[in-house]
């Protein structure tokens, strides 16, 4: 499959994932809330790990807001086994994860969006419309040193009609495992 490269404007590709809750999810069962954000994600990357207390704030701080977010997993789980659907389980319920958590067993949804790290972030608009393309925030290692909010800032533009400041910025973290 060729891999795209999404711009911002672009719909949002549909989905088909099983989730750690072994039921399957879709692009549109998630339509009750305004917005939407996805997560390319994975159990072990450990920029993911530094950012992943701020992913479950984030979540918590906009659900009332009309904010849904699901994190999907398109790591190759043959040479990254803890990357596996059960490890995603355990992961899911020990961080006590409040959002939908997905797993990308072909990496076909990886490729549709164009994901190449982990964690890279694409916030849609209501009409599923990309809006924000990138980076959770500018610092990695110091949540209490961040700077520039970039997911925040941009849900909140979308939450108020107003333009987002910052549409994209470059992801950071791990590359995506890909398979064989």
């Amino acid at each position: 499959m060729k891999m795209t490269h999404m711009k911002i404007g672009d719909n949002a590709p549909a989905f088909n994932l099983l989730g750690t809750d072994n039921a399957m999810h879709s692009l549109e069962e998630f339509t009750k809330k305004n917005i939407l954000i996805i997560i390319f994600s994975c159990n072990h990357c450990p920029t993911v790990i530094a950012y992943e207390q701020r992913m479950i704030n984030i979540q918590k701080d906009y659900l009332n807001k009309s904010v849904s977010m699901i994190v999907i997993n398109s790591n190759d789980e043959k040479n990254y086994p803890e990357d596996s659907l059960d490890k995603m389980v355990e992961r899911y319920k020990n961080q006590e994860y409040n959002f939908t958590y997905l797993r990308d067993q072909d990496q076909s949804i990886a490729k549709a969006y164009g994901a190449t790290h982990t964690p890279e972030i694409f916030i849609f608009d209501q009409d599923r419309n990309l809006r924000y393309h990138g980076r959770i925030d500018d610092n990695r290692d110091e949540p209490n040193k961040v700077n520039k909010k970039y997911v925040r800032d941009a849900l909140d533009a979308l939450i108020n009609n107003n333009p987002i400041s910052i549409e994209t910025t470059h992801s950071i973290g791990c590359t995506i495992k890909w398979s064989d």
